[in-house]
């Protein structure tokens, strides 16, 4: 178990240094809504195929999103899996802080 949990602590530390760029971000939210190419990022995006390709290349390690090639064309999507180590950390921080507050509220209510 605590190896498993030092995995996704470091899946969580690369997908928040991916997350980082703005660029990247952008490309999460394009492909928000449904798979895209490539060239159908780096458009709206306004910058070149290589640099969408490194930044994909990024997201990609960390989890975050597939890419597939079909014929000439490389088309990208989301890959839902790849936010669990996200959701774990934010709910490991939500637990810990929702006990800090009840403690802290207990506190504030003692007759002083």
């Amino acid at each position: 178990m605590m190896k498993s949990r030092v995995a996704r602590g470091e899946q969580a530390d690369r997908i928040f240094a991916a997350l980082g760029d703005g660029t990247r971000r952008a490309i999460v939210d394009l492909l928000a809504h449904g798979p895209l190419t490539v060239s159908a990022l780096a458009q709206p995006l306004g910058v070149s195929l290589t640099a969408v390709a490194q930044h994909l290349q990024i997201l990609e390690a960390c989890g975050l999103l597939k890419t597939e090639k079909r014929g000439r064309v490389r088309f990208c999507a989301m890959d839902p899996d790849g936010l669990d180590a996200l959701e774990e950390w934010v709910g490991r921080h939500r637990q810990l802080w929702a006990r800090r507050f009840s403690q802290l509220e207990e506190i504030l209510r003692e007759d002083p």
